[in-house]
């Protein structure tokens, strides 16, 4: 993970980790010596991020939700599996009619309130790289984006593919971006050579449904050398 993330942030850089769980990637962009803005909506998980990350001046938690525009949302909270909480309706529909997903259930409904990525930079600074992972609601996150961030992550599941073009749409609107992917938590990127967005989305559309999820990463401009962590395509 450390090895991958150096790819995009140096000492010092802040990083946005939207949907930061129960912190292991503020464990990684700390040991890179990153200041941190973690976002978290679920009460219990805020709790834990407390724990681990609450004295350590260089990591700020944000107990709440990145949407579209302001407001108060609603989340499907999974009690067995926090990490499957979300606030698609999209995500539970789409999980709970694919194979592999059974005995997964939402039975819980959280009220949270949800700032936009907007106003996240005007209260924190524009970060070098954000990290989104919520559940299928990613492109509700990106629509609050109105600037071109260096660079920034985004999971995608196969059974809500849309969900990841949508996604790439915005990060057409937004700026000249390339793309780069990571399978499930390999923690390596997929192709040597970044890729525009009609290729990412090739690849999003052949993928087997087995391959379930992973993170598509999103950068301006060109590198002039292979990415560490990189992978033949």
């Amino acid at each position: 993970m450390d090895r991958l993330y150096s790819n995009f942030v140096r000492e010092d850089d802040l990083v946005f980790d939207i949907g930061s769980h129960v912190g292991d990637r503020i464990g990684s962009f700390r040991r890179l010596g990153c200041r941190v803005v973690a976002v978290e909506p679920q009460p219990r998980l805020v709790r834990i991020l407390r724990c681990l990350y609450g004295r350590d001046p260089h990591v700020v938690i944000e107990p709440m939700a990145i949407a579209a525009a302001p407001a108060n949302i609603e989340l499907f909270v999974n009690l067995d599996n926090a990490s499957l909480t979300t606030a698609s309706l999209g995500f539970v529909a789409a999980a709970s009619a694919a194979p592999g997903w059974h005995g997964e259930r939402w039975p819980r409904r959280l009220a949270v309130s949800a700032i936009t990525l907007d106003q996240l930079i005007e209260r924190h600074g524009e970060p070098i790289f954000a990290k989104i992972d919520v559940e299928g609601f990613e492109a509700e996150a990106l629509a609050g984006l109105s600037r071109p961030l260096r660079a920034f992550s985004f999971e995608f599941t196969t059974i809500l593919r849309g969900v990841a073009i949508d996604c790439v749409t915005r990060c057409r609107a937004l700026g000249a971006y390339l793309y780069n992917a990571a399978l499930g938590e390999t923690q390596r990127l997929a192709f040597t050579q970044w890729v525009d967005a009609e290729a990412i989305e090739r690849w999003l559309g052949t993928l087997p449904d087995s391959a379930n999820s992973g993170d598509i990463y999103a950068r301006l401009g060109v590198f002039r050398n292979p990415p560490r962590g990189s992978t033949p395509s």
